[in-house]
Parts: C-alpha cells; structure tokens; sequence
C-alpha cells in the first residue's frame, strides 16, 4: 500500500463551490481506476473545523505503485496541473489499513495527523504501536476506514482516518469529505504491510 496526497491551498477570499462543483463532475472518473484503493477527494474551509486555509487536498491509497504512477503521469493529474499548477505529491509507504466499524456507511470527514519520528526513535516499535493504533482506530464509533504510513525520507509518520459524520474527535487536520472513488479498496491489505 502507498498513500499519496497533494495539497492545493486556494486564496482567503476563494468561492470553495467551484471545488465543490469540480468533485461533483469529475469525481467519478476514478470509480474504475485500475490500482487506486481509494480516494478521498478531501477540502478544508477557512475558519472551519479550525482550518486557517481553503483547501483541496485529495488523499489516495494505493494497491500497487503502477496505478499510482498512471495515475500521476496520466491525464487526471494533469487536469490539476493545467488548472492550479504542478503541487508538490507527498507519499508515504504504507505501515497499516483496517476497515472501520462504519465500513459501509458514507464517508463525511477525514482526519490527518502527522508525527515526525525522531532520530533516535526505535523504528521497530514504533512502526508495531502503529499497527495497533490503526486497528484501535478502526474500532471507534464511526470510523470508515484508517491507515497510517511513513516517509522514511523526511521521517514523519501518517495517520489517516475517514469518518461517517463531520467534525470527528480526533487529533490532526480536519477535511470534508466531498466523495470516495473506492475502485480497489477491498484489495487493501489488512493489518500491518510489512
């Protein structure tokens, strides 16, 4: 599994609806992606949940490298490079998925925090704390699904976690979920990824 997420951080003043009307059409061009797991076509509002920014910040799991790359060097991504320029594609390796409680309900909100991992963390542990906190997660009231994921190249730990009702109890960044595109997301690999 591979998380992936880029950021586009729109103006104070940005009328959020043309994002909103963005995802309504073309949020199901990826329904039948081939290696997309899922997608949550994510934004956050200025002043809301506590965001200081207008945002559009998608977060994909991937079930295999090569739709993540045909994804990237295809055409969906170059619609967001055409209209808002290139953003920079943060990407994590995946460290553990669980299915939530609320696997079947709608996905209303996500939850992103991220951790840096200190140098002189023992990695081993901390990657198995973070198997359990995923599968912890998983089972609160009102979780779709959860994951948390590493880039071992800036060392920070993801975690992730979609939810069916808006603004979640969580610790991390608080998005509006517009849609899921969730084509392979059965193929994710439970548990821990290593």
């Amino acid at each position: 599994m591979h998380a992936m997420q880029y950021e586009i951080t729109l103006p104070a003043d940005y009328d959020m609806g043309f994002i909103r009307a963005r995802v309504a059409e073309k949020g199901h061009l990826l329904d039948d992606f081939a290696g997309l797991g899922v997608k949550a076509y994510l934004v956050r509002e200025r002043g809301v949940d506590g965001s200081p920014v207008n945002q559009y910040a998608p977060f994909y799991l991937w079930t295999s490298p090569q739709g993540m790359n045909a994804f990237l060097w295809g055409p969906g991504f170059q619609g967001i490079v055409r209209d808002f320029g290139r953003p920079v594609v943060q990407h994590w390796t995946g460290v553990a998925y669980e299915e939530g409680r609320a696997a079947g309900n709608v996905a209303r909100a996500a939850v992103r925090r991220r951790t840096p991992v200190e140098a002189g963390a023992d990695l081993p542990r901390l990657m198995a704390e973070s198997v359990e906190s995923v599968t912890r997660l998983a089972a609160a009231e009102g979780v779709v699904y959860a994951a948390a994921a590493v880039d071992p190249r800036t060392w920070e730990l993801l975690t992730f976690s979609v939810w069916d009702h808006a603004s979640p109890d969580a610790p991390g960044d608080v998005y509006q979920v517009l849609h899921l595109s969730q084509p392979e997301r059965k193929l994710l690999p439970r548990g821990r990824q290593w």
